[in-house]
C-alpha cells in the first residue's frame, strides 16, 4: 500500500508528515491527507476494484493506510436501491437510495470512517481510542475498538437516544455523558487530548478518519455503472461527509474510472432546529453562525460544524443548494420511506428525504434526473422520535370468530 505522501493544509498548502495532527501550525487551517495519485493511477482500475472484496476495502489503494486494515473487514459496499415506489410519489423517475442503515457492524455510515481511524491509530501506535459523538460514532468506535482489543473512552452529550446509549455500552467501553451540547463535548475532548495520548478519531486522527467517507461516494459511482448521479442529497452534521462524496467523485474522474465527467449537484440537508450550514447557503454566504441545537435529529445536531465552511463551498461549486425540515416533517419522511421502500431510517434519514421533497417542489431536482438520497443510519436507534405515532396492537382471543369480528369492522391489522 503506502500511497500517502503525508498531510497538507487545505488553506496554505504547507506539507506535514504522517502524524496524529489535524491543524496547520502556521495558519490554523485543517489538514487533509495528501495522496500520490500518480502512483495510485498505476494500481487501480475498474478490474482491480471489481475483483476486490465486497466491502469498502475494494478501494484500499485510495484509503490513507500504510498497512492492511486492522479492523472492519466487512464494512461498506452497502446497497444502492432503485426506489420506484417512493419515486412515483415524489415525481422522480430515477430515484435511488444509498442505504448505509445496514452497514456492518453498527448500522451507520460511521463504520466507514471508524474502520479507517482505528486501523490508522494502530499504525501510529495508540492503545486507546476516543471520540466526541452524537451517537452513531459512539456505537462504531466502541465496536471497532472491541474488535481491535483496544481500550476506548467515548464522550456524548446528555440526552441521547436510549438505543444509541445501549448500542455503545454493549461493547464494554467507558461511556461518559457530558452535561452540555455536542459542541461542549467536543471542546472538552480537545482539552482531554492534551493530557492523554489517545487517538481521538475526530480530533488528532481526523484527517485519516474523514477520508473513510470517500468510500461512500466511490460506491455510488461504481453501483451506477461508473457514472455519477445528477443529484445527491446528503445529511449534514459536521459537513465532512458532503465534502468527501464530492471529492470521491472527482478522484474517480481524475483516475479515469468514470464514464464522462462529474456533473453532480450536491445538496445539504439539515434539521431546522440545527441548520447553520443550510442557513448560510440560503443567505448566500460562507460564514457559519453557530446555533444551539433543538431538534429530534440528534445524530446531526452539531451547532458549530468543523467543516461547515467547506460544506457550503461544496454545494456552491457543484451547483447544489441547502434546505432544512422541521421535526414534524422529519417524522413524516421516516414513515414515508418505511411505507414505500421498506427502509426504517433514523431521524437523519428523515431529514434527507424531507429535504428531497422540498427540493423537488422548488424545481431544483428534475423528474428525469438521476437522484441519490443518502440514508446514513438505522431507525432502531431513534425509536423515541416515533412515540405516539402508532396505536398499540389489537388484542384478540386465539379463536377464528375473534379475528373475523375485527376484520368485518374493517380495522386495519
Amino acid at each position: 500500500m503506502g500511497n500517502v505522501k503525508g498531510l497538507k493544509c487545505k488553506e496554505c498548502q504547507r506539507e506535514f508528515p504522517k502524524e496524529p495532527i489535524h491543524v496547520c501550525e502556521y495558519c490554523f487551517g485543517p489538514l487533509e491527507v495528501d495522496y500520490d495519485y500518480e502512483k495510485i493511477s498505476k494500481k487501480i482500475t475498474r478490474k482491480s476494484i471489481l475483483s476486490g472484496p465486497p466491502s469498502m476495502w475494494r478501494y484500499k489503494d485510495l484509503m490513507p493506510l500504510d498497512e492492511e486494515n486492522k479492523v472492519g473487514d466487512h464494512v461498506g459496499f452497502t446497497p444502492l436501491l432503485r426506489a420506484k415506489n417512493l419515486g412515483k410519489i415524489l415525481g422522480l423517475n430515477n430515484l435511488y437510495i444509498k442505504n448505509d442503515s445496514v452497514n456492518h457492524p453498527t448500522f451507520s455510515f460511521k463504520d466507514r470512517v471508524v474502520a479507517v481511524a482505528v486501523s490508522k491509530a494502530i499504525e501510529l501506535g495508540f492503545d486507546t481510542i476516543s471520540c466526541a459523538s452524537t451517537g452513531n460514532l459512539a456505537n462504531s468506535v466502541a465496536a471497532h475498538s472491541a474488535e481491535a482489543g483496544l481500550k476506548s473512552f467515548i464522550f456524548i452529550p446528555v440526552g441521547l437516544e436510549s438505543g444509541k446509549i445501549l448500542g455503545t455500552n454493549i461493547y464494554g467501553t467507558n461511556l461518559i455523558a457530558v452535561d452540555g451540547s455536542y459542541d461542549d463535548v467536543n471542546r472538552l475532548c480537545s482539552e482531554i487530548a492534551v493530557n492523554h495520548k489517545w487517538a481521538f478519531v475526530n480530533i488528532n486522527i481526523r484527517p485519516y478518519y474523514g477520508d473513510g467517507s470517500r468510500s461512500y461516494g466511490y460506491e455510488i459511482a461504481e453501483q451506477l455503472g461508473w457514472k455519477t448521479p445528477d443529484n445527491v442529497i446528503v445529511p449534514v452534521a459536521g459537513s465532512s461527509l458532503i465534502t468527501k462524496i464530492w471529492k470521491a467523485f472527482h478522484e474517480f474522474e481524475c483516475l479515469g474510472l468514470l464514464d464522462g465527467k462529474v456533473q453532480s449537484k450536491i445538496f445539504a440537508a439539515q434539521a431546522t432546529g440545527c441548520s447553520p450550514v443550510t442557513t448560510a447557503i440560503k443567505n448566500n454566504t460562507d460564514i457559519i453562525t453557530p446555533v444551539k441545537p433543538d431538534t429530534i435529529a440528534k445524530s446531526i445536531a452539531i451547532g458549530n460544524p468543523a467543516d461547515g465552511y467547506y460544506g457550503v463551498k461544496t454545494t456552491q461549486a457543484s451547483g447544489g443548494y441547502g434546505e432544512d425540515v422541521n421535526d414534524e416533517e422529519i417524522v413524516l419522511a421516516m414513515k414515508l420511506l418505511a411505507e414505500t421502500e421498506g427502509i426504517f431510517t433514523e431521524t437523519a434519514g428523515g431529514v434527507t428525504l424531507g429535504v428531497t421533497k422540498k427540493l423537488v417542489q422548488q424545481g431544483r431536482i428534475k423528474p428525469d434526473e438521476t437522484t441519490v438520497i443518502c440514508i446514513t443510519g438505522n431507525g432502531l436507534k431513534t425509536v423515541e422520535a416515533l412515540n405516539g405515532q402508532y396505536n398499540d396492537p389489537i388484542i384478540i382471543k386465539p379463536k377464528l370468530n375473534s379475528f373475523e369480528e375485527i376484520y368485518s369492522n374493517s380495522v386495519t391489522v
